[in-house]
């Protein structure tokens, strides 16, 4: 087993806690959850609504991806996390469900939580096999 890698990703949103963008140890590379903030103005307003919420974390985590020179393809396991579950559940699918093929769709698990960081809707985070 090799020594764990911490990413930080430069055209990658300002994490907004105490974390890297991603960890790396055999092969197997962690994603850090993204937030719907912007990666070139961290101070800018969140997106309105959940739609435009998921797109942006969608992007955000393309941004991680790309930077480890991985993409949606590479991505085996996903989680998300959403304040509003029963309203938003149906509308992020929507928008998460457009970044895959539906030939080969990661696992996923969706959960509801009471608050996420910065008042985002939506944050997820990916498991990715290189």
């Amino acid at each position: 087993m090799t020594a764990p890698l911490f990413h930080m990703i430069s055209q990658a949103p300002t994490p907004v806690g105490p974390f890297c963008h991603a960890t790396e140890i055999d092969g197997w590379v962690f994603l850090t959850g993204q937030m719907p903030t912007d990666p070139n103005d961290p101070d800018a307003s969140l997106p309105e609504g959940i739609e435009a919420q998921t797109r942006r974390v969608m992007d955000n985590l393309i941004l991680v991806l790309e930077g480890l020179s991985l993409s949606l393809v590479d991505v085996a396991n996903v989680r998300i996390f959403l304040t509003e579950f029963e309203r938003d559940f149906e509308f992020m699918n929507k928008v998460y469900s457009a970044y895959f093929p539906t030939e080969s769709l990661p696992s996923r698990t969706c959960i509801g939580v009471t608050a996420l960081a910065v008042g985002a809707l939506v944050e997820i985070d990916f498991v990715v096999r290189r």
